[in-house]
Protein backbone atom coordinates (compact mmCIF):
# COMPACT_ATOMS: atom_id res chain seq x y z
CA UNK A 1 0.00 0.00 0.00
CA UNK A 2 2.53 2.31 1.17
CA UNK A 3 4.11 2.18 -2.77
CA UNK A 4 0.85 3.94 -4.56
CA UNK A 5 0.50 6.41 -1.62
CA UNK A 6 3.92 7.21 -2.36
CA UNK A 7 2.97 7.81 -6.09
CA UNK A 8 -0.32 9.51 -4.69
CA UNK A 9 1.85 11.88 -3.17
CA UNK A 10 4.14 12.30 -5.91
CA UNK A 11 1.60 13.57 -7.99
CA UNK A 12 0.31 16.01 -5.66
CA UNK A 13 3.38 17.14 -5.26
CA UNK A 14 4.52 17.76 -8.71
CA UNK A 15 1.03 20.06 -9.30
CA UNK A 16 1.49 21.77 -6.22
CA UNK A 17 4.91 23.19 -7.32
CA UNK A 18 3.30 25.30 -10.06
CA UNK A 19 3.49 28.85 -8.97
CA UNK A 20 3.78 27.81 -4.95
CA UNK A 21 6.45 30.03 -4.65
CA UNK A 22 5.76 33.55 -2.75
CA UNK A 23 2.70 32.40 -0.66
CA UNK A 24 3.65 35.42 1.66
CA UNK A 25 2.31 37.37 -1.18
CA UNK A 26 -1.18 38.97 -0.46
CA UNK A 27 -3.81 38.42 -3.46
CA UNK A 28 -5.16 41.24 -5.02
CA UNK A 29 -9.08 41.82 -3.95
CA UNK A 30 -11.53 40.45 -6.94
CA UNK A 31 -13.45 43.22 -8.60
CA UNK A 32 -16.67 42.43 -9.41
CA UNK A 33 -15.65 42.17 -13.32
CA UNK A 34 -12.89 39.74 -12.47
CA UNK A 35 -15.96 37.95 -10.29
CA UNK A 36 -15.05 34.38 -10.62
CA UNK A 37 -18.59 32.04 -11.86
CA UNK A 38 -21.47 31.73 -10.17
CA UNK A 39 -21.57 33.72 -6.61
CA UNK A 40 -23.95 32.83 -3.87
CA UNK A 41 -27.57 34.93 -3.93
CA UNK A 42 -26.07 37.07 -1.04
CA UNK A 43 -23.26 38.52 -3.20
CA UNK A 44 -25.09 42.04 -3.68
CA UNK A 45 -26.20 42.54 -0.17
CA UNK A 46 -22.83 42.06 0.83
CA UNK A 47 -21.67 44.78 -1.74
CA UNK A 48 -23.91 46.86 -1.33
CA UNK A 49 -23.06 46.79 2.99
CA UNK A 50 -19.42 48.56 1.88
CA UNK A 51 -20.57 51.23 -0.29
CA UNK A 52 -20.71 54.77 0.34
CA UNK A 53 -23.51 55.91 1.90
CA UNK A 54 -25.04 58.62 -0.51
CA UNK A 55 -22.46 57.98 -3.63
CA UNK A 56 -24.59 56.87 -6.43
CA UNK A 57 -28.46 56.92 -7.38
CA UNK A 58 -30.19 53.50 -6.01
CA UNK A 59 -30.21 50.69 -9.00
CA UNK A 60 -33.20 49.07 -9.48
CA UNK A 61 -32.53 45.53 -9.91
CA UNK A 62 -34.61 43.62 -12.84
CA UNK A 63 -35.28 40.37 -14.24
CA UNK A 64 -34.30 40.37 -18.29
CA UNK A 65 -36.23 37.75 -20.45
CA UNK A 66 -32.98 37.52 -22.41
CA UNK A 67 -30.61 36.37 -19.78
CA UNK A 68 -32.87 34.12 -17.89
CA UNK A 69 -33.73 32.44 -21.86
CA UNK A 70 -29.65 32.54 -22.17
CA UNK A 71 -29.31 30.57 -18.99
CA UNK A 72 -31.79 27.81 -19.28
CA UNK A 73 -30.72 27.27 -22.88
CA UNK A 74 -27.01 27.07 -20.93
CA UNK A 75 -28.71 24.35 -18.25
CA UNK A 76 -29.65 22.04 -21.26
CA UNK A 77 -26.89 22.29 -23.25
CA UNK A 78 -24.54 21.46 -19.80
CA UNK A 79 -26.92 18.26 -19.36
CA UNK A 80 -25.74 17.54 -23.20
CA UNK A 81 -22.15 17.74 -22.04
CA UNK A 82 -22.94 14.60 -19.36
CA UNK A 83 -25.82 12.76 -21.22
CA UNK A 84 -25.35 12.00 -24.14
CA UNK A 85 -21.78 13.75 -24.04
CA UNK A 86 -19.71 12.40 -21.68
CA UNK A 87 -21.26 9.21 -21.61
CA UNK A 88 -20.59 8.40 -25.27
CA UNK A 89 -16.94 9.34 -25.00
CA UNK A 90 -16.29 7.68 -21.89
CA UNK A 91 -18.42 4.93 -23.34
CA UNK A 92 -16.51 4.59 -26.50
CA UNK A 93 -13.41 4.20 -24.57
CA UNK A 94 -14.55 0.96 -23.19
CA UNK A 95 -14.28 -2.07 -24.20
CA UNK A 96 -17.51 -3.59 -25.53
CA UNK A 97 -17.97 -6.07 -22.94
CA UNK A 98 -18.00 -2.90 -20.61
CA UNK A 99 -20.06 0.08 -22.79
CA UNK A 100 -23.17 -0.12 -21.25
CA UNK A 101 -21.60 0.10 -17.41
CA UNK A 102 -20.15 3.06 -18.14
CA UNK A 103 -23.16 4.65 -19.84
CA UNK A 104 -25.46 3.65 -17.01
CA UNK A 105 -22.72 4.89 -14.58
CA UNK A 106 -22.32 8.36 -15.92
CA UNK A 107 -26.45 8.78 -16.35
CA UNK A 108 -27.18 7.24 -12.93
CA UNK A 109 -24.69 9.17 -10.96
CA UNK A 110 -25.54 12.69 -12.56
CA UNK A 111 -29.19 11.61 -11.95
CA UNK A 112 -28.42 11.20 -8.48
CA UNK A 113 -26.46 13.99 -7.85
CA UNK A 114 -28.90 16.81 -9.00
CA UNK A 115 -31.73 15.37 -6.91
CA UNK A 116 -29.07 15.28 -3.86
CA UNK A 117 -28.23 19.16 -5.10
CA UNK A 118 -31.65 20.43 -4.89
CA UNK A 119 -32.60 18.44 -1.32
CA UNK A 120 -29.20 19.51 0.25
CA UNK A 121 -26.39 20.80 -1.50
CA UNK A 122 -27.62 23.77 -2.76
CA UNK A 123 -28.09 25.42 0.62
CA UNK A 124 -24.76 24.06 1.98
CA UNK A 125 -22.86 25.43 -1.44
CA UNK A 126 -24.78 28.60 -1.30
CA UNK A 127 -26.97 29.73 1.71
CA UNK A 128 -24.58 31.99 3.38
CA UNK A 129 -22.20 29.85 6.07
CA UNK A 130 -18.66 30.37 6.90
CA UNK A 131 -15.55 30.17 5.11
CA UNK A 132 -15.45 26.85 4.21
CA UNK A 133 -19.44 25.55 3.96
CA UNK A 134 -23.06 26.90 3.96
CA UNK A 135 -26.00 26.44 6.22
CA UNK A 136 -28.87 24.27 5.82
CA UNK A 137 -31.15 27.53 5.68
CA UNK A 138 -32.49 26.49 2.47
CA UNK A 139 -32.76 22.61 3.14
CA UNK A 140 -35.39 20.99 0.51
CA UNK A 141 -35.36 24.48 -1.16
CA UNK A 142 -36.83 25.99 1.34
CA UNK A 143 -37.68 29.83 0.98
CA UNK A 144 -36.94 29.19 -3.22
CA UNK A 145 -39.88 30.48 -4.73
CA UNK A 146 -41.15 31.72 -8.04
CA UNK A 147 -40.57 35.67 -6.20
CA UNK A 148 -36.91 34.75 -4.63
CA UNK A 149 -33.70 36.38 -7.00
CA UNK A 150 -30.37 35.31 -7.58
CA UNK A 151 -27.63 38.01 -8.05
CA UNK A 152 -25.72 38.01 -11.03
CA UNK A 153 -22.16 40.27 -11.85
CA UNK A 154 -24.39 43.32 -12.90
CA UNK A 155 -25.97 45.30 -10.21
CA UNK A 156 -29.33 45.97 -12.20
CA UNK A 157 -29.65 42.42 -13.42
CA UNK A 158 -31.41 39.43 -11.27
CA UNK A 159 -32.29 36.14 -12.44
CA UNK A 160 -34.62 33.74 -10.94
CA UNK A 161 -33.37 32.06 -7.92
CA UNK A 162 -34.67 28.65 -9.83
CA UNK A 163 -33.12 29.33 -12.25
CA UNK A 164 -29.42 29.65 -10.84
CA UNK A 165 -30.18 26.32 -8.82
CA UNK A 166 -30.76 24.21 -12.01
CA UNK A 167 -27.82 25.58 -13.71
CA UNK A 168 -25.91 24.71 -10.44
CA UNK A 169 -27.14 21.93 -10.35
CA UNK A 170 -25.55 20.41 -13.48
CA UNK A 171 -22.13 21.73 -12.45
CA UNK A 172 -22.49 19.30 -9.13
CA UNK A 173 -23.58 16.15 -11.70
CA UNK A 174 -21.32 16.27 -14.31
CA UNK A 175 -18.19 16.97 -11.82
CA UNK A 176 -19.45 13.62 -9.87
CA UNK A 177 -19.96 12.27 -13.79
CA UNK A 178 -16.28 12.95 -14.31
CA UNK A 179 -14.78 10.89 -11.88
CA UNK A 180 -16.17 7.38 -12.92
CA UNK A 181 -13.56 7.31 -15.79
CA UNK A 182 -10.73 6.45 -13.86
CA UNK A 183 -11.47 3.62 -12.19
CA UNK A 184 -14.18 2.45 -14.92
CA UNK A 185 -14.73 -2.04 -15.58
CA UNK A 186 -13.66 -3.08 -12.66
CA UNK A 187 -15.62 -1.20 -9.63
CA UNK A 188 -19.54 -2.23 -8.43
CA UNK A 189 -21.98 -0.26 -9.36
CA UNK A 190 -23.05 0.27 -5.73
CA UNK A 191 -19.65 1.27 -4.74
CA UNK A 192 -19.69 4.38 -7.54
CA UNK A 193 -23.07 5.33 -6.30
CA UNK A 194 -22.17 5.89 -2.38
CA UNK A 195 -18.59 7.36 -3.11
CA UNK A 196 -20.18 9.91 -4.82
CA UNK A 197 -22.91 10.78 -2.68
CA UNK A 198 -19.56 10.67 0.46
CA UNK A 199 -17.62 12.78 -2.08
CA UNK A 200 -20.25 15.26 -3.31
CA UNK A 201 -21.59 15.72 0.25
CA UNK A 202 -17.47 16.23 1.52
CA UNK A 203 -15.61 17.33 -1.37
CA UNK A 204 -17.49 19.69 -4.08
CA UNK A 205 -19.38 21.20 -1.68
CA UNK A 206 -16.98 22.46 0.00
CA UNK A 207 -14.80 23.86 -2.69
CA UNK A 208 -17.32 24.89 -4.86
CA UNK A 209 -18.71 27.50 -1.50
CA UNK A 210 -15.15 28.47 -0.82
CA UNK A 211 -14.36 29.10 -4.30
CA UNK A 212 -17.75 30.66 -5.57
CA UNK A 213 -19.72 31.84 -2.38
CA UNK A 214 -19.13 35.43 -1.52
CA UNK A 215 -18.29 34.36 2.36
CA UNK A 216 -15.82 31.47 0.54
CA UNK A 217 -12.26 31.32 1.68
CA UNK A 218 -10.94 30.93 -1.22
CA UNK A 219 -13.57 33.60 -3.04
CA UNK A 220 -12.71 36.01 0.12
CA UNK A 221 -8.60 36.06 -1.26
CA UNK A 222 -9.87 36.77 -4.60
CA UNK A 223 -9.19 33.25 -6.74
CA UNK A 224 -10.38 33.33 -10.06
CA UNK A 225 -11.99 30.40 -11.00
CA UNK A 226 -14.82 31.29 -13.80
CA UNK A 227 -16.33 28.27 -14.29
CA UNK A 228 -14.90 25.81 -12.50
CA UNK A 229 -11.22 24.80 -13.24
CA UNK A 230 -10.90 23.93 -9.35
CA UNK A 231 -14.37 23.21 -8.33
CA UNK A 232 -14.89 20.71 -11.41
CA UNK A 233 -11.89 19.51 -13.10
CA UNK A 234 -9.27 19.66 -10.38
CA UNK A 235 -11.24 18.29 -7.93
CA UNK A 236 -12.69 15.37 -10.15
CA UNK A 237 -8.91 14.58 -11.24
CA UNK A 238 -7.88 13.97 -8.03
CA UNK A 239 -10.79 12.36 -6.87
CA UNK A 240 -10.10 9.78 -10.03
CA UNK A 241 -6.50 9.20 -9.50
CA UNK A 242 -6.87 8.33 -5.63
CA UNK A 243 -9.57 5.81 -6.90
CA UNK A 244 -7.72 4.29 -9.42
CA UNK A 245 -4.89 3.63 -6.96
CA UNK A 246 -7.59 2.34 -4.16
CA UNK A 247 -9.36 -0.07 -6.67
CA UNK A 248 -6.48 -0.89 -8.03
CA UNK A 249 -5.77 -2.17 -11.83
CA UNK A 250 -7.62 -3.96 -14.45
CA UNK A 251 -7.13 -7.78 -14.46
CA UNK A 252 -4.33 -7.72 -17.32
CA UNK A 253 -3.27 -4.28 -17.49
CA UNK A 254 0.04 -3.36 -19.08
CA UNK A 255 -0.53 -7.51 -20.79
CA UNK A 256 -3.42 -7.54 -22.52
CA UNK A 257 -4.86 -5.00 -24.87
CA UNK A 258 -7.53 -2.44 -23.24
CA UNK A 259 -7.86 -0.17 -26.78
CA UNK A 260 -10.89 1.56 -26.97
CA UNK A 261 -13.91 -0.24 -28.48
CA UNK A 262 -14.82 2.97 -30.60
CA UNK A 263 -13.11 5.80 -31.52
CA UNK A 264 -16.48 6.98 -33.54
CA UNK A 265 -18.56 7.12 -30.18
CA UNK A 266 -15.42 8.73 -28.81
CA UNK A 267 -15.38 11.19 -31.07
CA UNK A 268 -19.06 12.06 -31.43
CA UNK A 269 -18.80 12.35 -27.46
CA UNK A 270 -15.96 14.85 -27.44
CA UNK A 271 -17.84 16.72 -30.22
CA UNK A 272 -21.11 16.91 -28.09
CA UNK A 273 -18.60 17.88 -25.12
CA UNK A 274 -17.28 20.79 -27.02
CA UNK A 275 -20.91 21.73 -27.91
CA UNK A 276 -22.67 21.60 -24.62
CA UNK A 277 -19.45 23.35 -23.16
CA UNK A 278 -20.71 26.90 -24.14
CA UNK A 279 -23.42 26.67 -21.95
CA UNK A 280 -20.82 25.67 -19.21
CA UNK A 281 -18.41 28.34 -19.98
CA UNK A 282 -20.83 31.04 -21.41
CA UNK A 283 -23.57 30.53 -18.79
CA UNK A 284 -21.33 31.14 -16.29
CA UNK A 285 -21.41 34.99 -16.95
CA UNK A 286 -24.95 34.58 -15.42
CA UNK A 287 -26.03 37.26 -18.09
CA UNK A 288 -26.66 37.60 -21.98
CA UNK A 289 -23.58 39.80 -22.20
CA UNK A 290 -20.24 40.88 -23.21
CA UNK A 291 -18.79 38.35 -21.10
CA UNK A 292 -20.76 35.26 -21.96
CA UNK A 293 -19.69 36.28 -25.07
CA UNK A 294 -16.24 36.23 -24.52
CA UNK A 295 -16.46 33.07 -22.85
CA UNK A 296 -18.25 31.61 -26.05
CA UNK A 297 -15.44 32.77 -28.42
CA UNK A 298 -12.92 31.48 -25.68
CA UNK A 299 -14.38 28.45 -25.79
CA UNK A 300 -14.03 27.83 -29.44
CA UNK A 301 -10.43 29.24 -29.90
CA UNK A 302 -8.59 26.98 -26.93
CA UNK A 303 -10.30 24.46 -27.94
CA UNK A 304 -9.34 24.21 -31.39
CA UNK A 305 -5.98 25.60 -30.56
CA UNK A 306 -5.49 22.30 -27.95
CA UNK A 307 -6.23 20.01 -30.98
CA UNK A 308 -4.13 21.36 -33.00
CA UNK A 309 -1.24 21.61 -30.47
CA UNK A 310 -1.98 17.87 -28.73
CA UNK A 311 -1.69 16.08 -32.75
CA UNK A 312 1.21 18.43 -33.64
CA UNK A 313 2.92 16.86 -30.19
CA UNK A 314 1.98 13.44 -31.07
CA UNK A 315 3.00 12.83 -34.47
CA UNK A 316 6.51 14.76 -33.76
CA UNK A 317 6.98 11.94 -30.50
CA UNK A 318 4.73 8.99 -31.79
CA UNK A 319 4.89 9.35 -35.84
CA UNK A 320 1.18 9.85 -36.25
CA UNK A 321 -1.73 11.98 -35.16
CA UNK A 322 -4.45 10.21 -33.64
CA UNK A 323 -8.21 10.59 -33.96
CA UNK A 324 -8.11 9.90 -29.88
CA UNK A 325 -5.25 12.61 -30.07
CA UNK A 326 -7.62 14.98 -31.47
CA UNK A 327 -10.88 14.59 -29.15
CA UNK A 328 -8.58 14.34 -26.18
CA UNK A 329 -7.04 17.51 -27.10
CA UNK A 330 -10.43 19.10 -27.91
CA UNK A 331 -11.05 17.97 -24.03
CA UNK A 332 -7.83 19.22 -22.93
CA UNK A 333 -8.69 23.07 -24.06
CA UNK A 334 -11.87 22.71 -22.60
CA UNK A 335 -10.59 21.94 -19.08
CA UNK A 336 -7.81 24.43 -19.18
CA UNK A 337 -9.90 27.26 -20.77
CA UNK A 338 -12.63 26.86 -18.31
CA UNK A 339 -11.43 28.55 -15.28
CA UNK A 340 -10.47 31.60 -17.19
CA UNK A 341 -13.18 31.69 -19.79
CA UNK A 342 -14.16 35.25 -19.43
CA UNK A 343 -11.39 36.74 -17.61
CA UNK A 344 -8.79 35.87 -20.21
CA UNK A 345 -8.67 37.93 -24.14
CA UNK A 346 -9.01 35.73 -26.69
CA UNK A 347 -5.80 35.92 -27.50
CA UNK A 348 -5.22 34.50 -23.97
CA UNK A 349 -7.52 31.45 -24.72
CA UNK A 350 -4.98 30.84 -27.71
CA UNK A 351 -2.03 30.44 -25.69
CA UNK A 352 -4.04 28.68 -23.42
CA UNK A 353 -4.98 26.02 -25.57
CA UNK A 354 -1.60 25.86 -27.33
CA UNK A 355 0.14 24.65 -23.66
CA UNK A 356 -2.58 22.56 -22.87
CA UNK A 357 -2.08 20.02 -25.90
CA UNK A 358 1.34 18.85 -25.49
CA UNK A 359 0.81 19.56 -21.08
CA UNK A 360 -1.71 17.13 -21.12
CA UNK A 361 -0.74 14.42 -23.70
CA UNK A 362 2.52 14.14 -21.37
CA UNK A 363 0.26 13.95 -18.37
CA UNK A 364 -1.65 11.15 -20.21
CA UNK A 365 1.58 9.38 -20.87
CA UNK A 366 4.42 10.36 -19.28
CA UNK A 367 3.25 11.30 -15.44
CA UNK A 368 1.15 8.19 -15.92
CA UNK A 369 4.02 5.99 -16.64
CA UNK A 370 5.72 7.73 -13.76
CA UNK A 371 2.82 7.05 -11.20
CA UNK A 372 2.13 3.62 -12.53
CA UNK A 373 -1.65 4.05 -12.08
CA UNK A 374 -4.42 2.65 -14.24
CA UNK A 375 -6.66 5.53 -14.78
CA UNK A 376 -8.57 4.45 -17.06
CA UNK A 377 -10.03 6.91 -18.97
CA UNK A 378 -6.80 9.49 -17.98
CA UNK A 379 -9.47 11.72 -15.74
CA UNK A 380 -6.42 12.90 -14.04
CA UNK A 381 -3.84 13.29 -17.12
CA UNK A 382 -6.75 15.08 -18.70
CA UNK A 383 -8.94 17.21 -16.09
CA UNK A 384 -6.49 17.02 -12.82
CA UNK A 385 -3.35 18.26 -15.30
CA UNK A 386 -5.14 20.56 -17.70
CA UNK A 387 -7.35 22.44 -14.75
CA UNK A 388 -3.81 22.96 -12.84
CA UNK A 389 -2.49 24.66 -15.84
CA UNK A 390 -5.90 26.37 -16.59
CA UNK A 391 -6.07 27.76 -13.10
CA UNK A 392 -2.29 28.87 -12.48
CA UNK A 393 -2.38 30.52 -16.12
CA UNK A 394 -5.54 32.74 -15.60
CA UNK A 395 -3.81 34.28 -13.10
CA UNK A 396 -1.37 35.47 -15.78
CA UNK A 397 -3.54 35.95 -19.00
CA UNK A 398 -6.39 37.77 -16.90
CA UNK A 399 -3.84 40.60 -16.69
CA UNK A 400 -5.02 43.60 -19.16
CA UNK A 401 -1.26 44.04 -20.38
CA UNK A 402 -2.11 40.25 -21.67
CA UNK A 403 -5.37 41.23 -23.40
CA UNK A 404 -7.43 39.87 -20.04
CA UNK A 405 -9.75 41.62 -18.36
CA UNK A 406 -8.15 42.79 -14.81
CA UNK A 407 -8.12 46.11 -13.02
CA UNK A 408 -5.39 48.32 -14.19
CA UNK A 409 -3.46 47.63 -11.28
CA UNK A 410 -3.89 43.50 -11.67
CA UNK A 411 -0.47 42.07 -10.43
CA UNK A 412 0.89 38.58 -12.44
CA UNK A 413 2.86 37.76 -9.74
CA UNK A 414 -0.19 38.10 -6.38
CA UNK A 415 -2.80 36.74 -8.27
CA UNK A 416 -0.72 33.48 -9.43
CA UNK A 417 -0.17 32.94 -5.84
CA UNK A 418 -3.54 33.05 -5.37
CA UNK A 419 -4.54 30.81 -7.69
CA UNK A 420 -1.77 28.18 -6.40
CA UNK A 421 -3.29 28.93 -3.44
CA UNK A 422 -6.46 27.12 -4.67
CA UNK A 423 -4.89 24.79 -6.60
CA UNK A 424 -2.97 23.24 -3.57
CA UNK A 425 -6.23 23.56 -1.53
CA UNK A 426 -8.35 21.51 -3.59
CA UNK A 427 -5.76 19.22 -4.73
CA UNK A 428 -5.50 18.16 -0.40
CA UNK A 429 -9.17 18.18 0.42
CA UNK A 430 -10.61 15.89 -2.46
CA UNK A 431 -7.26 13.79 -2.14
CA UNK A 432 -8.20 13.46 1.94
CA UNK A 433 -11.98 12.94 1.21
CA UNK A 434 -11.45 10.72 -1.81
CA UNK A 435 -9.25 8.14 0.43
CA UNK A 436 -11.20 8.31 3.31
CA UNK A 437 -14.73 7.54 1.24
CA UNK A 438 -12.91 4.99 -0.64
CA UNK A 439 -11.33 3.32 2.17
CA UNK A 440 -14.73 3.17 4.43
CA UNK A 441 -16.55 2.03 1.05
CA UNK A 442 -13.96 -0.85 1.02
CA UNK A 443 -14.82 -2.17 4.43
CA UNK A 444 -18.27 -1.98 3.81
CA UNK A 445 -19.34 -3.19 0.71
CA UNK A 446 -16.22 -3.93 -0.93
CA UNK A 447 -15.25 -1.93 -4.32
CA UNK A 448 -14.38 -4.19 -6.89
CA UNK A 449 -16.71 -6.81 -8.52
CA UNK A 450 -14.69 -10.60 -8.86
CA UNK A 451 -12.39 -11.65 -10.96
CA UNK A 452 -14.67 -13.49 -13.36
CA UNK A 453 -17.22 -11.03 -13.06
CA UNK A 454 -14.85 -7.81 -14.41
CA UNK A 455 -12.95 -11.09 -17.04
CA UNK A 456 -17.18 -11.42 -18.37
CA UNK A 457 -17.90 -7.46 -18.31
CA UNK A 458 -19.96 -5.31 -15.99
CA UNK A 459 -22.37 -5.09 -19.06
CA UNK A 460 -23.66 -8.87 -18.41
CA UNK A 461 -22.43 -9.02 -14.93
CA UNK A 462 -23.28 -5.83 -13.02
CA UNK A 463 -26.54 -5.38 -14.91
CA UNK A 464 -27.66 -8.06 -16.86
CA UNK A 465 -27.78 -6.39 -20.57
CA UNK A 466 -25.32 -6.18 -23.73
CA UNK A 467 -24.32 -3.02 -25.47
CA UNK A 468 -24.17 -5.43 -28.52
CA UNK A 469 -25.80 -8.62 -29.82
CA UNK A 470 -23.67 -10.32 -32.08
Amino acid sequence: MKFWFKRMLTACMLTLTVGMAGLSLSAAAQTPTEASAPVAVEAAASAAATAPAAAAPEVTATVNKGDVAWMLTSTMLVILMVVPGLALFYGGLARSKNMLSVLMQVMVVFSLIVVLWAVYGYSLAFAGGNAFIGTFDKLFLSGVTLQTLADTFSPDAKLPELVFVAFQSTFAGITCALIVGAFAERIKFSAVLLFVVLWFTFSYLPVAHMVWSSTGYLFGHGALDFAGGTVVHINAGVAGLVGAYVVGKRIGYGRESMAPHSLTLTMVGASLLWVGWFGFNGGSALEANATAALAFINTIMATATAVLSWIAAEAVLKGKASMLGAASGAVAGLVAITPAAGTVGVMGSIALGLIAGPVCLWGVTGLKKMLNVDDSFDVFGVHGVGGIVGAILTGVFTAPSLGGTGAADFSIASQVVTQALGVGITIIWSGVVSFIAFMLIKTLVGLRVPEDAEREGLDIASHGESAYHM
